[in-house]
């Protein structure tokens, strides 16, 4: 049943472009904090602009899908595109090719939040009317957790699970119905949502690996409840295709993502002690002062989390008493049970099924979940709180009221949530250590097997000979980073790259009075195929540092890094192109079954 008021085709538009204009507004409202007082300098906010200033620099050099991260590290890059999700780092690095650096951020997060706002309409719409579907829109950028991401965190790969996870529900329920919007009559799991299912699947694993995990247990779930529901197996089928389908789909990207994790020290994602399951109970105390900031954020969190699964059971409550559920119950049940559901993960007597569900405890923290506690809260609320009929009046009011509540929520998450940056963090700041070819900081996870990236020094050449292969270079600063510069000595001749290298393809020529090892300032990793004066490379030391190390003779040295295509990416593309030709398929087939029945 869908509640939409009859109106004439022309209204119908028009009301659909106000809505979008409504949600479109509202985001510009979100980021009103950073329109004034610059970028929020979240926890990941440097992690991003690294990855879209090396991804843009791949592709002004002619790398479509780059792998290596060559400003990480210091210059010693890190295989970071190889593992993390590439929806956002490509959305930030294409942006960037149109727009100033300084504005790129703050785009991001609009478009993140738009479009978040925009697919919970969508999911809303097919109970709801435009004005409550557009409310619900505005409602889920305003929920709570969208801001903490935004302004706390910075986390925009996480940000833009909010656009895939009301997809993944739309068209999940859509299978389980085994219905189309805005028809009547029930229909096969055939009805044009299989393949907007997968797609949907898609994103969420390529925008984040937690959103995919989620969305996949999201969908078992209501599919679950849906085949209870109906007492038949067509809902799991109708699911598990259109999952299936879109796990290959994003198959280039997780085949080798989970195929190569055996190279590098993924698990210290997971086992530092602010990232640890158990430490991050609802609101958790500890004792360890290194977690102290990390407590204040955990409360900051769970005060948000507890706020917004009230507000979800509440309104849920509130439109079963007012009778404000239209449509079959099995729409409404999956939608109800999330909001409790999470609330049970977030207390550590749930530890059991995070240990035993594949995967789960890959999500690090629990209040991570409340990224699908936004739709039911956004859809519960629009159903509960706007106005039956027509009556301008009462929609007016409704409207004033929330944008009233929206402005009060835009400033305590400036007050609260945004982050002033250090100078040294902001885009100009980035920038100028961008283009002085200083590099970054490196992220753990990614560091090769044996080695230590916390003692890759600063400022190294290109290629530094030495006669020890185990030579530490480099001698700590007042920070505590591992400095190297000439006068330490270490180095018995210094090179530099060729001009012609590039991000994977890198080139250094030279001479040497003596034989030795060159030390290069290239993380080690199995892709890396090293010519010594034309010659490969099979083996060669390992350093503590985690660097390349060569052995070299005396005399003319030419030494080439090339990035080479491993089986596993080789076969993940086939997978992927096939699951894009079966996409095809499916649409043609959904688009003549959906002709035939109106027919």
């Amino acid at each position: 049943m869908n509640l939409s008021v009859a109106e004439g085709p022309g209204n119908t538009r028009v009301t659909a472009v106000v809505g979008s204009a409504a949600i479109l507004a509202a985001a510009a409202l979100a980021i009103a904090p950073q329109l004034l007082w610059g970028d929020s300098s979240g926890h990941d906010f440097d992690f991003h602009l690294v990855s879209w200033f090396d991804a843009l620099n791949s592709w002004r050099h002619g790398i479509p899908y780059p792998h290596w991260t060559p400003s990480a590290n210091f210059g010693a890059g890190e295989p970071r595109f190889v593992f993390y999700s590439p929806l956002t780092w490509m959305l930030g690095a294409a942006l960037a090719a149109v727009l100033p650096w300084s504005v790129v951020p703050l785009v991001v997060t609009y478009v993140l939040l738009a479009g978040a706002g925009l697919a919970t309409r969508a999911l809303a719409r097919e109970v709801l009317d435009d004005g409550a579907a557009a409310f619900a829109g505005c409602i889920a950028i305003f929920s709570g957790y969208p801001l903490f991401t935004a302004y706390e965190r910075s986390a925009f790969a996480e940000l833009a699970g909010g656009i895939w996870i009301p997809l993944v529900l739309l068209y999940g329920l859509r299978i389980g119905e085994g219905r189309a919007s805005g028809m009547a009559n029930g229909h096969s799991s055939f009805s044009r949502s299989i393949a907007p299912l997968a797609v949907a699947i898609a994103g969420a694993w390529l925008s984040n690996p937690t959103v995919g995990v989620m969305a996949c247990y999201l969908l078992s779930g209501a599919t679950i409840i849906e085949m209870i529901s109906s007492r038949s197996w067509r809902p799991a089928l109708g699911a598990a295709a259109g999952a299936g389908l879109g796990m290959g789909l994003s198959a280039f990207y997780l085949l080798p993502a989970a195929w190569e994790q055996r190279w590098v020290d993924i698990h210290m994602v997971m086992e530092t002690p602010g990232q640890i399951l158990e430490n991050n109970w609802l609101f958790a105390r500890h004792a360890n002062p290194l977690l102290a900031y990390h407590d204040q954020v955990l409360h900051t969190v769970s005060t948000i989390a507890v706020v917004m699964i009230a507000a979800a059971l509440g309104a849920a409550i509130l439109c079963k008493i007012r009778c404000r559920l239209p449509g079959t119950r099995s729409w409404w049940s999956p939608l109800a049970i999330i909001p409790a559901a999470v609330l049970l993960l977030q207390f550590s007597f749930s530890r059991p099924l995070w240990n035993l569900l594949p995967k789960l405890r890959f999500l690090q923290f629990p209040w991570r979940w409340l990224l699908v506690v936004e739709v039911p809260i956004a859809i519960f609320a629009a159903a509960a709180l706007w106005p039956r009929g027509k009556g301008l009046r009462q929609r007016a009011v409704v409207v004033l009221a929330g944008a009233a509540v929206f402005v009060g929520l835009t400033v305590c998450a400036g007050k609260y949530l945004y982050q002033w940056p250090y100078p040294e963090d902001t885009v100009p700041s980035m920038l100028g250590i961008l283009q002085a070819g200083k590099g970054f900081y490196g992220m753990d996870e990614y560091q090769p097997i044996g080695g230590d990236i916390s003692i890759v020094a600063i400022n190294l050449p290109f290629g530094c000979l030495v006669s020890d292969p185990d030579v530490k270079l480099g001698k700590p600063n007042a920070n505590g980073d591992m400095v190297w510069d000439a006068s330490q000595l270490t180095c018995e001749a210094t090179f530099a790259a060729a001009p012609d290298s590039s991000p994977e393809h890198q080139r250094m020529n030279g001479g040497s009075q003596q034989s030795g090892f060159l030390i290069l300032r290239l993380l080690r990793f199995p892709l890396w195929q090293i010519h010594l004066n034309g010659r490969k490379i099979a083996s060669y030391p390992s350093r503590e540092d985690g660097l390349i190390v060569v052995p070299v003779p005396r005399g003319n040295l030419q030494v080439t890094a090339d990035w080479t295509t491993s089986n596993d990416m080789i076969l993940s593309r086939w997978i992927s192109g096939f699951s894009v030709l079966l996409l095809l398929c499916i649409c043609w087939f959904e688009r003549r079954q959906w002709r035939a029945r109106l027919s």
